[in-house]
């Protein structure tokens, strides 16, 4: 396997979480004044990351649980963590610190090999951005306690589709007003160099303007009767056509007639593409129905075919979203503070790049997962990993050949 050197480093990572969080030990400690404190921010963090490689351990309680045994202590270096203790730290250690493992992790993960050379190719990093709903509460107990103003949380996250692997993170309430509104959070995150793929919820012209000041550009699906000033109309080539799009044009969108201030201030390019029909939630697909797709982006000297497979690399985002809930059980809140559930998220994500940065260049799947989760308890030695990851790599090459 070409990278089983970076496999290494992640397997090592994984066997042993202290030297990538002892950065963490001092923090809070001044506030341990008799000097008795036995539960450190990197311990906590070690307890959480346990519970993403432990299925059967998702609670406070079960951490609580799991302190107390033998090999748990002497893997992760803790002591016993009273449950009162791991609640508090929770509300006391600071989430933020965890941003700087995340990005150390980042830079270690290079593109996937079966990413499209289309997209590489590319000046700015293609990066899906969306966000998903935390319930607190089990969706029957949150309607039934609605009067509780509990709207439960939202994790808004940033996708790079060309590393499969999260780069952003923030939890807000899920309201969805206000700072918490998803075109808000984009716009307090823009960094240069980024292609970003949004989906309707972030059609907003004066968060299209922030995004190319910021040295950036967008492809945004927009609703399809937002008026659209043609100021060149392209020829479609056979590639285009091949990728169904049914219309290329340069202009402007917002009517001339309208009183609002903030229009778009540079060129747009609209792309109508056919895709197939998503009904709405307990609607009935039917076979082979389609439907036409707008899709609104600054990006004027890219094919439209490319516009077009940029738009569907952003269902990255909701399979990441699937993993992130379903796979390593992120749908159970360890806490009700928001720090807290922003320390959960942020572990969730070291666990993400970890699992990413053990399978080198080969995507993992769930089988993947679980003989690392087995690796991790010592059912499974490195060597039955390695040689998972290289019938991965072969099978992946053999696919991809044909």
């Amino acid at each position: 396997m070409a990278s089983e050197s970076t496999a290494l480093q992640g397997l090592r990572f994984l066997q042993r979480l202290n030297p990538l969080l002892v950065r963490l030990r001092s923090h809070a400690t001044g506030r341990d004044r008799a000097g008795n404190r036995v539960l450190f921010y990197d311990q906590l963090c070690a307890l959480i990351l346990l519970t993403f490689f432990n299925p059967s351990v998702k609670t406070l309680r079960d951490l609580h649980q799991a302190s107390r045994l033998k090999q748990v202590r002497k893997k992760l270096g803790c002591s016993p963590a009273a449950l009162g203790s791991l609640s508090e730290a929770l509300r006391v250690f600071d989430s933020e610190l965890l941003v700087e493992i995340v990005q150390e992790l980042l830079g270690q993960i290079p593109r996937s090999p079966a990413a499209d050379p289309r997209l590489k190719a590319l000046a700015h990093v293609p990066t899906a951005v969306d966000g998903t709903i935390l319930r607190q509460l089990p969706q029957v107990t949150q309607a039934c306690f609605a009067f509780r103003r509990d709207r439960g949380w939202k994790l808004h996250t940033h996708f790079e589709v060309l590393r499969l692997v999260p780069t952003f993170s923030k939890l807000t309430d899920a309201s969805g007003k206000g700072i918490a509104s998803e075109k808000a959070v984009l716009r307090s995150s823009l960094q240069a160099d980024r292609t970003y793929i949004t989906d309707r919820g972030y059609e907003d012209f004066s968060l299209f303007n922030a995004i190319v000041a910021a040295g950036s550009s967008y492809v945004c699906r927009v609703r399809n009767d937002h008026h659209f000033t043609v100021e060149l109309a392209g020829e479609l080539t056979a590639e285009a056509r091949g990728a169904g799009v049914l219309e290329d044009a340069i202009g402007r969108m917002g009517s001339p007639k309208s009183k609002r201030i903030d229009h778009p201030d540079h060129t747009q390019r609209r792309i109508v593409v056919r895709g197939p029909e998503h009904p709405k939630r307990g609607g009935r697909r039917r076979s082979g129905a389609t439907q036409e797709i707008v899709l609104i982006t600054n990006l004027l000297d890219v094919p439209a075919e490319v516009i077009v497979l940029l738009y569907r690399y952003r269902w990255l985002i909701e399979l990441f979203f699937r993993w992130l809930k379903c796979v390593l059980s992120c749908r159970h809140l360890m806490s009700e503070s928001e720090n807290g559930i922003q320390i959960q998220m942020y572990c969730a994500l070291i666990a993400c790049l970890l699992i990413q940065l053990a399978g080198g260049d080969v995507q993992p799947n769930q089988w993947t997962y679980k003989l690392l989760c087995l690796y991790v308890q010592g059912w499974a030695d490195e060597d039955e990993v390695l040689a998972h990851l290289r019938q991965r790599a072969a099978q992946t090459a053999a696919k991809k050949a044909t």
